[in-house]
């Protein structure tokens, strides 16, 4: 039993540590693909349409992962769900290496989305478990940037490990940090309200706002609701993006300015790195403007502005001059840093405007909506540069306009931010 007059605790940022590794391993295991493109292009024959494939099946199986394990995760506990999908996306990581054709390929990654889709409801599940309103979208942003950690180890540790293993054994190796992980979640993690280094302080802190009404909300109701199309048009708009920039930025360092696997690298980690900023910088942008008294609906929507407004510069990457990579490299980082930010606060959305006992649902729809996009843009983007012989304008003039169209969107769709029946949050009312 606890004391009444136990001091404060801060255990919920342990969480989100948690939280932000397990993001971390989940990016570099897809990431993993994209830092060796140019290496398996050579040895085992592909092609951009070849790769394209192998993107789509692992956005098609992540889109199907991603609405049902959001699902799953609001019938499931947290702690056991969140244990499944990393158990099974590290074996599907692992699995890459035993395969060698576009088939192959293809089947391990759409294993490894399968499992991965679950990865983001569930952290934005725990983070509804464990933050009031007030700290969600900076608590977001930190796990969020556990993407960009990822995404800037892959290209430091993948070369090293193809070099010295080969490719297979990098796809061994990576896959197996999953395992590490997971002795650490189920060793720390519980609910608040059972865990014995949360003191009474600081359980009545995360749980200050008013409680959700106990009832079970079905899928067709969800989907009737206005708050998860205005998620979804987030998602489908800047999903495709993101992966665009996992997926192909090393491949358009290698065609533009003649970047080999190893030379790519440092740009590479410019990119993520700054990119992990701006989700933090997101995330602070709209929890400042609360403390500030402004209403959640200004305070989202305005950091969502200024994120959309920070991307349009990316279009003018491909017309860099191929001696000034590192110009390409700033708009390619301020982009990914603003998409992060916008991410942040788009996540942070659904738990302003859903009830709790569906967060993860309406983040598992608007996760395959974003998916199912990503495999379209995934076809468009290896079918132009098949076509044009690598050239970048049309994704890069793409990755530009569509947040602010969606953002647009989003604002037609919830012009003030409120639960489902129309009642506007306590913060949405007050200044």
């Amino acid at each position: 039993m606890k004391s009444p007059t136990a001091p404060a605790t801060n255990f919920r940022w342990t969480v989100v540590v948690l939280l932000f590794f397990a993001i971390t391993v989940n990016y570099i295991d897809r990431a993993v693909l994209g830092v060796i493109k140019p290496l398996l292009d050579k040895e085992l024959g592909w092609n951009q349409t070849d790769y394209g494939w192998m993107v789509t099946a692992f956005q098609a199986a992540y889109a199907v992962g991603y609405v049902f394990s959001g699902r799953l995760l609001d019938r499931l506990q947290v702690r056991l769900g969140f244990s499944l999908l990393v158990l099974f996306w590290s074996l599907a990581a692992m699995a890459h290496a035993g395969v060698a054709t576009v088939l192959g390929f293809s089947i391990a990654r759409a294993a490894l989305g399968l499992a991965e889709g679950g990865a983001l409801p569930a952290a934005v599940k725990a983070v509804t478990e464990w933050f009031p309103r007030e700290q969600r979208a900076f608590a977001t942003g930190v796990f969020n940037s556990g993407s960009q950690v990822g995404a800037i180890s892959c290209p430091l540790l993948v070369p090293l490990l193809a070099s010295r293993w080969g490719w297979q054994g990098a796809f061994i190796a990576t896959g197996a940090v999953g395992f590490i992980w997971l002795v650490f979640w189920l060793w720390l993690y519980r609910s608040p309200e059972k865990h014995p280094y949360v003191s009474p302080a600081e359980l009545a802190y995360i749980r200050q706002d008013p409680p959700d009404a106990p009832v079970k909300i079905a899928w067709l109701t969800l989907l009737r609701q206005r708050q998860t199309w205005a998620f979804m048009a987030g998602m489908m708009a800047s999903s495709p993006v993101w992966w665009f920039y996992i997926f192909w930025i090393p491949d358009f360092l290698n065609k533009r300015f003649s970047l080999g696997l190893t030379q790519s690298s440092w740009p590479l980690v410019v990119i993520f790195s700054v990119a992990g900023l701006g989700g933090i910088g997101g995330g602070w942008l709209s929890s400042r403007l609360l403390k500030r008294g402004w209403t959640v609906n200004a305070a989202r929507k305005t950091a969502l502005l200024v994120c959309s407004l920070a991307i349009i510069p990316v279009c003018a990457t491909p017309f860099v001059p191929v001696t000034h990579v590192w110009w390409a490299v700033a708009l390619v980082a301020v982009a990914a840093a603003a998409h992060c930010g916008y991410a942040a606060n788009l996540f942070t959305l659904v738990s302003d405007t859903v009830p709790k006992q569906a967060v993860s649902s309406v983040v598992g729809i608007g996760g395959m909506g974003g998916a199912i996009a990503g495999m379209v843009f995934a076809q468009l983007v290896s079918r132009v540069l098949q076509a044009t012989n690598n050239n970048y304008l049309v994704p890069f003039a793409i990755a530009a306009t569509t947040y602010s169209l969606a953002l647009l969107l989003i604002h037609l769709l919830l012009p003030k931010l409120e639960k489902f029946g129309g009642e506007a949050s306590t913060e949405s009312k007050t200044k």
